[in-house]
């Protein structure tokens, strides 16, 4: 069994409240979901919207016009006779989805039409779509509404769309009311019904049952689903296409054109663009997905794999982790000790597990790059030799002025100073920072990602964590903690700067 994928991030995944992609990022989007990631085809855009969407939409289709991609590249349209066409083809598009009333209640209630009206309206737009070159689909809004209260009208519509060579129909559960039971049977006797039509499975998540709505309707016989990257979309969202790989792949044994060791990469990417966090235990693109917290499984892990699954890391460009905590056992500190080539006897690795089953206790977060600072701090040893101190920095902030820093560091015993400003206070000492390093011959890694925890209801003077992700051929992280956010920051930094000198 092959599942067609349509990703629709960048139309339906953008109706996610505070999610609008610049024309630069859909392009890029566009790019990463075709090139990298190998979705079969793409849902960019809805006619008539705007003006940026249309910049939007054409700036990705004269890309596709140069690299084969046009027919794989689709635009919602709408039942205006010629209107939505025109967008379309000025874009530059091929494909047109066009949207339908899939339910009696929406026709003759918001349209104030029968089902023949309709139809009469349907023919009117897709024929002109067709004089103009373009291949239709038509989407059936609200039909998992019109399957539980108006199948009969359901069925009456696509009679009529089949003799109007649409391409596909692609069947919504617009609000996400549909359970696992409901899907199979909706879809199956749709099928059953038309089995020469091509239908598309488009599932939202607000009872958090996508995912199982997806595997019933694949196993009635749908051919293509309806995705987004992280799951993003209007209200709870749409399938996420992570977790559409994992139940088509490993459950149903069916195959994909995906490249799965892309998928991280190009989440991580389109979080950065939506300002939408991946949760941390997000199926196969959260944090902490890949990560053995119980000591127990990280003995089980030594002892041939014991507590591995089907979901491999490495399937998708990631690597198993082994957290540090209140939960850590010998085997969890060991496994990251070999990961960062340091040996301690049993002695010091019992003193280092106590240590960080105390810190666990306190609700600290610690990462396998914490672990050279709390091993230095307890041992008390020249195991990890601090190459890297501050020794003094100011750093000020003006009402329009740039912010200016001054750091004075010292780098193996010897000391570099420079002065540098920048768009804020962290900024400026980072340039600050670069300065030095360049002067010494030496590339920082890039920084990836800059996260700030405060306590819910903190008070001014409460803690905050700055965590930092580094990017130096390989991810990492680093930690600060501190009343003062930006202090907290160069507090992360100073770690990240003793991390590569080792």
């Amino acid at each position: 069994m092959f599942v067609e994928i349509l990703d629709t991030t960048l139309r339906d995944g953008e109706q996610t409240s505070g999610v609008s992609f610049t024309d630069g990022e859909k392009l890029t989007i566009a790019q990463l979901l075709l090139e990298e990631l190998k979705v079969d085809r793409i849902e960019v855009a809805s006619a008539r919207v705007s003006e940026g969407e249309f910049k939007g939409a054409r700036k990705i289709l004269d890309w596709a016009a140069q690299n084969g991609f046009q027919e794989r590249i689709e635009i919602l349209g709408f039942i205006d006779k010629n209107i939505s066409v025109d967008w379309i083809t000025d874009a530059g598009g091929k494909v047109m989805n066009l949207l339908s009333k899939g339910s009696r209640k929406h026709c003759e209630k918001q349209l104030r039409k029968t089902l023949q009206e309709h139809l009469q309206d349907i023919s009117e737009t897709i024929r002109y779509a067709h004089e103009k070159g373009l291949t239709v689909n038509v989407y059936l809004e609200d039909w998992s509404n019109g399957m539980r209260n108006s199948p009969d009208y359901v069925y009456e519509i696509i009679e009529g769309l089949n003799k109007l060579g649409v391409e596909r129909i692609m069947l919504p559960d617009t609000l996400g009311i549909l359970n696992h039971e409901e899907s199979h049977k909706f879809c199956k006797d749709v099928i059953d019904k038309f089995p020469d039509t091509r239908f598309d499975f488009h599932a939202h998540n607000d009872y958090d049952l996508s995912v199982s709505n997806v595997y019933e309707a694949l196993k009635a016989g749908v051919s293509g689903i309806h995705t987004t990257m992280n799951g993003l979309g209007e209200r709870a969202g749409n399938v996420p296409l992570s977790s559409v790989i994992g139940i088509v792949k490993d459950h149903l044994k069916g195959d994909l054109s995906l490249d799965e060791k892309k998928l991280y990469k190009v989440s991580k990417i389109i979080e950065s663009f939506s300002g939408i966090r991946i949760p941390q235990n997000k199926p196969l693109i959260g944090e902490f997905v890949f990560t053995q917290t119980s000591g127990i499984h990280a003995d089980g892990d030594s002892k041939d794999n014991l507590y591995h699954n089907s979901l491999a890391p490495e399937r998708f460009g990631r690597n198993y982790s082994y957290a540090l905590g209140k939960m850590s056992g010998k085997a969890n500190i060991k496994k990251n000790l070999e990961a960062l080539g340091i040996e301690l006897s049993k002695e010091e690795t019992q003193q280092v597990t106590k240590k960080i089953i105390e810190l666990g206790d306190k609700k600290e977060s610690i990462t396998k790059e914490d672990l050279p600072f709390i091993i230095n701090d307890v041992l008390r040893s020249e195991k990890i030799d601090q190459k890297v101190i501050i020794k003094n920095y100011a750093l000020s902030v003006a009402q329009g002025l740039r912010s200016m820093a001054t750091l004075n560091l010292e780098v193996s015993g010897k000391s570099y100073e420079k002065t540098a400003s920048g768009d804020g206070q962290y900024d400026a000492f980072m340039n600050s920072l670069k300065s030095i390093y360049k002067d010494l011959g030496k590339k920082l890694p890039r920084l990836a990602d800059y996260e700030v925890t405060i306590p819910p209801g903190g008070e001014t003077d409460a803690l905050v964590i700055t965590t930092i992700t580094w990017e130096n051929g390989e991810r990492f992280k680093t930690r600060g903690l501190d009343p003062d956010q930006t202090v907290a920051a160069i507090k992360a930094t100073i770690k990240m700067l003793n991390i590569i000198e080792k």
